[in-house]
């Protein structure tokens, strides 16, 4: 069995960097598969649920890897809607790549996700989001079969404010047409930043932060360069070791 062996007793001392938030990191790369255009991610720590998103991205015909600590995507040629089990399996976030492939392509058959080790946490509600967006779903042999033929903008009010299907759906809403309206959303900062990351590509994106979103449907996104905000879990995680070991310790970039 894994384990942490510890030993204390210790001032914690220096400085470290502080990079951006893989809760933040992973929607904004799966939204990418949505722009025909280069996109360059700043300080993108290569951690293993982000480099399995990279592989996904590479699987589906883009173009993502790592130059100088920045993560470039280039989804241009991304030519497939089929995203298979044995690049789920290892990642729960790999879900937030069935609204952007939806948003551009209309279909999207995506392998059930996996990769949690805090307890079961269901899809349902980005399912009957995307539902409610006129996507046709079944689900079959822990695959998930979308036809988004007759997408469009709709009003959608979730049964309780989760991170993950608000960001589902936001994404899922930015290529299609009319106006989308998504209530009782989940508000934490990294729902701000994937909309700022939207705008930045020249989506239409209201509200991110409130408990109500709007999402005004674009018929094509640019490139961009986007910093994506800092990690605070791990920011909280230093700042709690050095005030309980009565440490002195910088962290740099963390704003």
């Amino acid at each position: 069995m894994e384990y942490l062996s510890v030993t204390g007793g210790r001032r914690l001392n220096g400085k470290i960097e502080i990079k951006s938030a893989k809760n933040s990191i992973l929607p904004i790369i799966a939204c990418s598969i949505m722009v025909q255009d280069e996109i360059v991610l700043q300080s993108v720590p290569a951690l293993n649920d982000v480099l399995a998103m990279v592989r996904i991205i590479n699987a589906i015909g883009g173009k993502a890897y790592f130059e100088k600590g920045n993560l470039i995507i280039n989804s241009k040629d991304c030519n497939s809607v089929e995203v298979t089990s044995h690049l789920t399996s290892s990642v729960r976030s790999s879900i937030f790549i069935l609204g952007p492939i939806l948003a551009r392509f209309k279909k999207a058959i995506v392998s059930y996700p996996g990769g949690c080790d805090i307890g079961l946490r269901p899809i349902d509600l980005h399912i009957d989001g995307l539902k409610r967006l006129g996507v046709k779903i079944s689900e079959e042999n822990g695959v998930i079969r979308c036809d988004g033929s007759k997408m469009k903008g709709a009003e959608i009010t979730l049964e309780f404010p989760s991170v993950g299907a608000t960001e589902n759906i936001i994404m899922a809403s930015v290529l299609t047409e009319g106006r989308t309206v998504i209530r009782n959303c989940a508000r934490e900062p990294e729902i701000v930043d994937l909309g700022n990351f939207i705008v930045s590509l020249g989506g239409k994106v209201y509200g991110c932060g409130s408990d109500t979103v709007i999402v005004e449907g674009v018929k094509k996104l640019h490139s961009t360069t986007y910093k994506p905000i800092k990690d605070r879990i791990v920011g909280a995680t230093y700042i709690t070791a050095c005030a309980i070991t009565g440490g002195d310790v910088l962290l740099e970039n963390f704003s």
